[in-house]
Order: structure tokens, then C-alpha cells, then sequence
């Protein structure tokens, strides 16, 4: 798949994670757990530096593979505000994307402009006929960016939640090329 290693998305810029952007990560969920733990089971306390470098290590290897490709969003200005991936776990012909932004950039219209972007260039690759954005019911934040983002529920399904927040619904939403 030829996923470009960096997006302008007018505002924005998201660039394929690098090494080099650890600290700036670590930082930036340190600054953003107590909205992340809810949903994000990653999204521990004491998430530092060494877990970031993973995250990152994983990112690199996982582009390398073609199972996922991780982008750090970026303001034009440089401040990394957050992170958004494409995943190919959901089969031929789809790609699911995962989110989160730094909180003191949430509610400015930042992550919906990332997703509608990485959106619109998933659907220009080969072979991918929908992208899809699951999110646990109760996860108004995420709900609404994909609802802005022009994503469609399809389905609700139960499965074991995954953190403290969640709840057994998931919904999904897509968009069709």
C-alpha cells in the first residue's frame, strides 16, 4: 500500500512518526491522561518516556509491515497536538482509523480536519473501498469527530471493555469510497 509519510492538511501537518519526537509524546499524553484513561487502555499512569519510544518503535515497524500506518499531527507552527493512525486489522478493502489529541487542543476542530484529510487519502489508496472509526459508546469526544468528520453508523456490537470508561457497546461508522 503507498500510504504517503506526510499529509498538509491545511492547519496541520501529519508526518509518519519518528524516533526523534519520544520526548514531545511522552509529554503530551502525560499532560492528556486524565482525559485518555477513560478509553485508551495504554493511557496509564507513569506513561513516559519508555513507553512513548515503544509506541513509536511499534509505529516504525508496523509501517515497515504494512499493518499500520501512525502519524504525529503537527501544527504549522511545530507543536505536536496529537495522533492518528490507519490500521489494516479489519480485513481487505478497509482501514480503520484510531485518534487522539493533546487536550489543550480539543474542542477547536483540529482532530475532525486530521481525520477528514487521512480519510480522504485512504480512500484514494488501491483496493480500499471504506474507512471505518470505532469508538466505545460512551466516548462523546470521539463520537462527535467521526459524526463531523461525515462518518455513518453501521453497526453496535458488545464486546469486553477494554478501560475504565467504557462501556460493552461499540459502534462502528464508516465512510465508502
Amino acid at each position: 500500500m503507498d500510504v504517503p509519510e506526510m499529509i498538509n492538511a491545511g492547519e496541520l501537518v501529519l508526518k509518519r512518526w519518528e524516533p526523534a519526537w519520544a520526548v514531545e509524546l511522552a509529554d503530551a499524553v502525560g499532560e492528556s491522561l486524565p482525559e485518555f484513561q477513560p478509553f485508551l487502555p495504554w493511557a496509564v499512569d507513569g506513561y513516559g518516556l519508555d513507553q512513548s519510544r515503544a509506541f513509536i518503535e511499534m509505529s516504525v515497524d508496523s509501517w515497515d509491515a504494512g499493518t499500520e500506518f501512525n502519524y504525529a499531527v503537527f501544527t504549522t507552527i511545530g507543536e505536536l497536538i496529537g495522533s492518528i493512525g490507519l490500521m489494516t486489522r479489519l480485513g481487505p478493502g478497509t482501514l480503520e482509523i484510531g485518534y487522539w489529541i493533546r487536550t489543550p487542543f480539543a474542542g477547536r476542530g483540529h482532530m475532525t480536519a486530521a481525520v477528514t484529510v487521512l480519510t480522504r487519502v485512504a480512500l484514494t489508496l488501491d483496493g480500499v473501498e471504506r474507512v471505518v472509526v470505532r469508538f466505545d459508546e460512551a466516548n462523546k469526544a470521539s463520537a462527535a469527530v467521526a459524526a463531523k468528520a461525515g462518518f455513518t453508523e453501521v453497526d453496535r456490537s458488545r464486546r469486553e471493555p477494554a478501560a475504565p470508561g467504557e462501556t460493552e457497546i461499540l459502534v462502528t461508522t464508516e465512510r465508502r469510497s
